[in-house]
């Protein structure tokens, strides 16, 4: 029988070890940092879209407001004889509200609108403002809200901009990035048809700058 008495002491190869080359790591640090970029930028604009939301459907609310108040009859005070007809009954578009904040859109933060009944979006009457178009928000906003009878300061650039009479423009104007310059204008416009008298309201809600 043959003597394995070396082979059994023999002393077993070490098996190489192989790590990772400088390519390769600067490979997988690009790979990285091109993932975290696209994840900041992915949370960017979600946190963006979220927050333009706010006054899409706002603008949207407030546009709304505004054709309620127009369909309301307005009967005027009067005293009718008796065999006579009283005055027919108006349909007006509500009066230019005050700006909500009064001193621009709030820099990359949010506003609490002033709640004491008197204030913000408690002001106007009947015919003029938010009291008029029955419009009132509590909760912060990142948005200064604008109602204009008769003319469109936030968004003049538009193609159914408001510039004459019998019309009214609803918008937001935003500065979120805060660095009070070029600002976000959400608006949407509403003219009334002289010829029958109809509110006609823009099909779309105009949109400059969503993202600034």
């Amino acid at each position: 029988m043959p003597d394995r008495s070396n082979l059994l002491a023999r002393p077993t190869p070490h098996r190489r070890v192989r790590g990772f080359t400088l390519v390769e790591l600067m490979i997988t640090v690009a790979i990285v940092g091109v993932l975290a970029a696209m994840a900041v930028y992915g949370v960017r604009k979600y946190l963006t879209s979220s927050k333009s939301a706010e006054s899409k459907n706002t603008v949207g609310v407030i546009t709304r407001g505004a054709v309620a108040a127009f369909e309301r009859e307005y009967m005027p005070s009067e005293s009718v004889n008796e065999g006579v007809e009283s005055t027919e009954a108006s349909h007006e578009l509500c009066g230019s509200a005050v700006p909500v904040p009064v001193g621009g859109p709030p820099a990359g933060k949010k506003y609490q609108p002033i709640l004491d009944g008197v204030q913000d979006f408690a002001t106007g009457d009947r015919a003029n403002g938010w009291r008029c178009l029955r419009f009132e928000m509590d909760r912060t906003v990142y948005y200064q809200y604008n109602y204009t009878k008769d003319a469109s300061p936030v968004a003049p650039t538009s193609p159914t901009a408001c510039g004459g009479t019998d019309c009214f423009e609803a918008a937001a104007l935003g500065d979120l990035d805060g660095d009070a310059t070029d600002f976000s204008r959400i608006a949407r416009t509403g003219f009334v048809n002289n010829a029958t008298g109809a509110l006609l309201v823009a099909t779309y809600t105009h949109v400059v700058d969503e993202p600034e």
